[in-house]
């Protein structure tokens, strides 16, 4: 699925209804006693965050969403029972948190206790109008510290509705935003069929928050893995690494405002090619990474290339069609200082992530708990990323195109960069939010210039191969 934000998703004129989660429902969870599961570590530390962050005196929206299309005249009421049914199924939907003193606790909802509440806003002639209204609608609705925190809109045409559905982070990540096109239209299919849609049970990312924390209360601060990232850390002057090419932050300054940068980088046929030569050290994401550790040493003159990889925690096929959070962090260090060619450097990456992706399963909030340092949170972002999807195997990825469905990221206040590759049926897409200054926008504009050259060089040097081969 393309990752953009609102501006940059086909928003179109028509007829506006949304569905939150209805006011008695609200009523009845702020009677429902504590859960006894807890937050995961992550999700603790994205409300602490903005909690901290709001204090400082900057609200700063955070949430993710999906846009997509549903082709014809489409039945309001058929819709809204998809768009419950689908509620009902992740639990991580009906639960929330409150605080208690400085403690958050838990409190979840009984399926048959949730009700969806639809109200029709009315009709938008100008896109630039609706854009606008959503953008500011689900700032609110999907804010990190309420609950409710998620919102559905659709805008009808005569030609067709497109359905917008927004959610703070703590519920859900890149993979299961991406799956919510088809099950959305699976549900209303059958919905119009007058038919029920047979599937097994949704694991619950509640459940699997709780397991999370327990397996994670069991270490200390004597344990192999937070020595490591002890020992990172430190090599990374006592922080989490930034994106290593100059940003043109102020020392001390203010959160400041990030920008979106989004674009193909190749066609299907060099992405294949790409693959094809990075295959024998484990494929793309070992690719871009080694693509991205030569860029940064080049532009900024980096001896090592030190980042944080996400990778999903959903190691059981019971979690694959869950809603939730599901991503931890492996720390990495690349000498690319020693590497001669892409070669040596793919085998560089290779290497440290066979020895540090089991790191990724311990939650970083957890770790650095265990350090005892002050990572007292200022900004959205613990740290930079660029991470790597491939996308192709999800559900309806082939008719993406057609429904103009889209990943949506909020693009708001940071000062760390965060890049997204995705490999989808026509290609490699590139997209990043970084701070919005004029030093980061030059070099993050020259990394995916120099990002794109690359593959494409690669992309050759492996048809070539294959030519020889023949």
């Amino acid at each position: 699925m393309r990752i953009t934000d609102i501006q940059r998703c086909e928003v179109r004129p028509g007829r506006v209804v949304e569905w939150t989660v209805h006011p008695a429902t609200v009523e009845t969870a702020r009677g429902l006693p504590d859960d006894s599961r807890p937050p995961a570590y992550v999700q603790e530390s994205h409300a602490r965050t903005a909690r901290s962050v709001r204090e400082g005196g900057l609200f700063v929206p955070t949430w993710l969403g999906t846009a997509f299309d549903i082709p014809g005249q489409v039945d309001l009421d058929v819709l809204q029972a998809a768009l419950r049914t689908w509620t009902l199924r992740h639990e991580t939907l009906r639960s929330g948190f409150r605080w208690l003193g400085d403690d958050m606790r838990r409190f979840t909802l009984d399926a048959d206790a949730v009700e969806l509440h639809r109200a029709d806003i009315g009709e938008f002639a100008d896109a630039k109008t609706l854009t606008r209204y959503l953008q500011d609608r689900f700032d609110v609705a999907a804010d990190a510290l309420t609950w409710p925190n998620f919102i559905f809109s659709a805008v009808f045409r005569d030609d067709g509705t497109s359905v917008y559905m927004a959610f703070d982070h703590s519920n859900v990540d890149s993979y299961s935003i991406q799956r919510i096109p088809a099950e959305i239209h699976e549900l209303y299919a059958a919905g119009l069929d007058g038919r029920a849609v047979e599937t097994a049970p949704v694991a619950s990312y509640v459940d699997f928050c709780a397991t999370e924390r327990t397996d994670a209360d069991r270490i200390d601060g004597t344990h192999e893995i937070v020595g490591r990232w002890r020992e990172f850390i430190t090599r990374c002057d006592g922080k989490l690494p930034n994106f290593p090419v100059e940003l043109g932050l102020a020392p001390e300054g203010p959160l400041p405002t990030q920008k979106l940068m989004h674009e193909m980088l190749v066609d299907d046929k060099d992405a294949a090619a790409f693959e094809a030569y990075c295959r024998p050290y484990g494929g793309s994401l070992v690719g871009i990474l080694a693509a991205v550790g030569l860029i940064v040493r080049d532009i900024g003159g980096q001896e090592v290339y030190r980042t944080v990889v996400p990778f999903h925690t959903r190691v059981r096929s019971r979690w694959t069609g869950s809603v939730g959070w599901y991503v931890g962090g492996a720390p990495i260090e690349i000498p690319v200082a020693q590497a001669p060619d892409f070669d040596s450097a793919l085998a560089m990456v290779r290497a440290a992530l066979r020895e540090n992706r089991p790191l990724s399963r311990m939650p970083i909030a957890r770790v650095l708990r265990l350090l005892g340092s002050d990572f007292r949170p200022t900004s959205p972002d613990l740290y930079s990323i660029v991470s790597f999807v491939d996308a192709r195997g999800l559900p309806m990825s082939r008719r993406w195109q057609e429904l103009k469905a889209y990943g949506l990221i909020r693009v708001s206040y940071g000062d760390q960069v965060c890049a997204w590759v995705t490999r989808l049926h026509e290609g490699l897409q590139f997209a990043c939010r970084h701070p919005d200054t004029d030093a980061a926008h030059k070099n993050m504009q020259l990394c995916i210039e120099r990002l794109r050259g690359l593959i494409a060089s690669v992309a050759r040097q492996a048809t070539e191969r294959a030519h020889l081969v023949r």
